[in-house]
């Protein structure tokens, strides 16, 4: 059984910057990827970054991969998400997912979910 908790969600001007949380307690090590998915209001929930435990292989959604990244600190179990330059766009509430994957953008390939964090952008 995995556990996920988001943190460090919050309103922020375009331009600004924030950084996700994601600490997961159980098994989140060999064989499982750790991904950000959002869902934007009125939308349905959509990709955003996914990473391997074990190796650090990353896959991005196209529209963040020069803005966001991706990591994670083995000693403490958590994934982050880094994310500068934030448009009004990407007003969403982001997820954390973990599944025993190699990294998917798939959301049924994750059974483990966070309950989320609300990211404002305004414009």
């Amino acid at each position: 059984q995995v556990q996920l908790v988001e943190s460090g969600g919050g309103l922020v001007q375009a331009g600004g910057s924030l950084r996700l949380s994601c600490a997961a307690s159980g098994r989140t090590s060999v064989g499982y990827a750790v991904a950000w998915f959002r869902r934007p209001p009125g939308k349905e929930r959509e990709f955003v970054a996914t990473i391997n435990w074990s190796s650090g292989s990353t896959i991005y959604e196209d529209s963040v991969k020069d803005r966001f990244t991706i990591s994670r600190d083995n000693a403490k179990n958590t994934v982050f998400l880094q994310m500068n330059s934030l448009k009004p766009g990407d007003t969403a509430v982001y997820y954390c997912a973990a599944g025993l994957n190699s990294g998917s953008r798939n959301d049924r390939l994750y059974p483990y979910w966070g309950r989320g964090t609300q990211v404002t952008v305004s414009s």
